[in-house]
């Protein structure tokens, strides 16, 4: 670990470790449930530190992180692979296709990354309840990383959360709290609960520690591809903090004078939960007032870290887009058969955007270095697939009864 501070990514005010926990105590004074956060914190190392302690033939990525490595979890999360998809590269015009596959995390999604930091954090100061509001992806990671270690977890979730994401939770042990309500809804109550009854609060963005979880991700997209910085990668867009966190890995490898350039963010969100997509687009937020959509992981209202996510897309160039649900789909299938990759309706998303991406004008170079971050696998909700596809019906075991 290298030594850290936090600082206000709105004002600018640095805090020591331990002064702080959530927001930034000066700009978080103006945040209410129901708008993006404000005063999010963001870890600031001593890069020289890194620079000069950094091997490449042998990566020690506890530099880059800010909890010490005896208080991490024993569940072993990260190091998903990076695969070069060439037939799907085909089909999109690009030489060089690569897909991370974060669905292979332990609970089966991205967001075991940011999970795994936090109860490490709640381990270093001995808190033994962490508690967290979730469409379903979180709340898994989260449950998951507690039963590998001695902390509980508390989960407030939309009742419309799917059944398998459900199954995880409860399998896991934590105590969950299915709300009538939307995602907002679960996050305002656990801000509740955490201010009034105790615990830790995992929320995302709302911890600075899951934006650290989740550049993990990032950096080793750029240590798989040799350490090379790709042109572009694509990010399906909920609440902003994955985006947010991929940002983050290539701007403390930049800052430690590790990598000249950051790779072009393009965030793609679903059509009806495009707040984000709308503030990059405008410069003026609002919410998205009906965020229904079959990709439930970024079925978000009120992106909580919308202001972040935005920084993200114009300091790296990048920009956004949005998908239907027939185009998150049909590119959930395309993954799935021309890669073997199944990823959630969330996960495709990123995929949908790109299709739609190399369609347009704006179309990305043939020569282009291009990664998709795949961030759920697609057991986690088979019952958006179902709509869309037939089961073949059975027939008798003989050849006389095959047609193939």
């Amino acid at each position: 670990m290298t030594p850290f501070n936090y600082r206000c990514t709105d004002c600018g005010r640095t805090y020591t470790r331990d002064e702080v926990r959530y927001l930034c105590p000066e700009c978080g004074k103006a945040y209410r449930p129901g708008i993006p956060l404000l005063g999010v914190l963001e870890a600031v190392f001593e890069y020289e530190t890194i620079r000069k302690a950094f091997d490449r033939t042998h990566p020690d990525w506890n530099l880059f992180c800010p909890v010490e490595k005896e208080f991490h979890p024993p569940i072993q999360v990260g190091n998903t692979p990076l695969a070069r998809v060439d037939r799907l590269g085909a089909d999109l015009g690009l030489a060089s296709l690569w897909v991370k596959n974060d669905g292979l995390n332990p609970s089966g999604s991205l967001k075991d990354r940011a999970s795994f930091l936090v109860v490490a954090e709640a381990r270093r100061l001995g808190i033994e309840l962490i508690v967290a509001a979730s469409t379903g992806n979180a709340a898994s990671a989260l449950a998951a990383v507690c039963a590998s270690t001695d902390t509980k977890a508390l989960i407030f979730v939309p009742e419309k959360a799917p059944k398998a994401k459900l199954v995880q939770m409860v399998l896991y042990g934590a105590t969950v709290v299915p709300i009538k309500g939307t995602y907002d809804d679960a996050f305002a109550l656990s801000l509740e609960y955490t201010a009034q009854r105790g615990g830790l609060n995992r929320n995302t963005a709302y911890h600075p520690l899951t934006i650290e979880g989740k550049k993990t991700a990032g950096l080793e997209i750029w240590a798989q591809l040799g350490f090379q910085v790709p042109e572009a990668i694509l990010v399906s867009v909920g609440d902003g903090v994955i985006l947010g966190g991929v940002h983050k890995a290539f701007v403390d490898l930049q800052r430690a004078g590790l990598i000249d350039r950051l790779p072009r963010l393009i965030g793609v969100q679903a059509e009806t939960s495009d707040a984000i997509h709308r503030y990059v687009e405008t410069g003026i937020y609002s919410d998205a007032p009906n965020p229904t959509t079959r990709a439930d992981s970024i079925s978000v209202t009120c992106p909580s870290n919308a202001h972040g996510a935005r920084r993200a897309i114009l300091e790296s160039q990048g920009l956004t887009l949005t998908v239907t649900d027939d185009e998150i789909l049909a590119a959930q299938a395309q993954l799935a058969s021309r890669t073997g990759i199944f990823t959630e309706p969330a996960g495709a998303t990123a995929l949908a955007g790109l299709v739609k991406l190399q369609a347009s004008p704006h179309r990305l170079a043939a020569s282009a270095s291009v990664v998709i971050l795949a961030t759920g696998h697609g057991l986690k909700d088979v019952d958006a697939p179902l709509a869309h596809i037939s089961i073949p019906p059975a027939v008798e075991p003989t050849l006389a009864a095959l047609t193939l």
